[in-house]
């Protein structure tokens, strides 16, 4: 975890941005003592993001799997992907 002051904020942005995009993971910054805000590179918050939709895809499929959804065979899709594909 990467926590820097406020300061080091306003007072070496470069440093704090290219601390961001090195490591690909959030800082926090500190407000007097406490944690106020986090930053991080847009690449990593996008990765971030990407990774937040595909939980929430696994957990839904995951949850029909569990209520008895049997969805289609690995023979009913491939029967399909050649009927589309040849």
């Amino acid at each position: 975890m990467l926590i820097k002051p406020s300061t080091a904020l306003r007072n070496d942005y470069g440093a704090i941005s290219d601390l961001a995009h090195k490591e690909a993971e959030p800082i926090y910054i500190t407000k007097n003592g406490e944690g106020d805000i986090v930053v991080m590179s847009i690449e990593a918050f996008e990765r971030r993001e990407e990774l937040y939709k595909l939980k929430a895809k696994l957990a839904a499929a995951e949850e029909l799997r569990l209520a008895g959804h049997t969805g289609v065979s690995l023979d009913e899709s491939r029967a399909k992907l050649e009927d589309i594909y040849g």
